[in-house]
């Protein structure tokens, strides 16, 4: 059920037209970084929010995975913990 509503986010994600700009890479990513944090104690819709937020925060260049990315940029992080609702 889970991974269903994981990939229904996915989903919307890309069919979202705020979203026009993001490619497979950031879909790619943002997938990533929600299994990274699926077991962080925070529902499923704001481990999402979350990733797209530091996600839209990385440069489009950028190698590193979004978890290794906010280990270095702990503002971001804590904007986008806000941004999402995480307690």
């Amino acid at each position: 059920m889970r991974k269903l509503t994981v990939i229904l986010f996915l989903v919307a994600f890309v069919m979202t037209g705020s979203q026009a700009f993001a490619d497979a890479d950031d879909t790619k990513w943002v997938a990533q970084c929600v299994k990274d944090n699926k077991k962080e104690g925070a529902k499923e819709e704001v481990v999402y929010k979350y990733c797209e937020c530091m996600n839209s925060k990385m440069d489009n260049n950028e190698t590193k995975s979004i978890t290794q990315w906010e280990k270095s940029h702990p503002a971001e992080m804590k904007e986008c913990e806000a941004k999402a609702g995480w307690k």
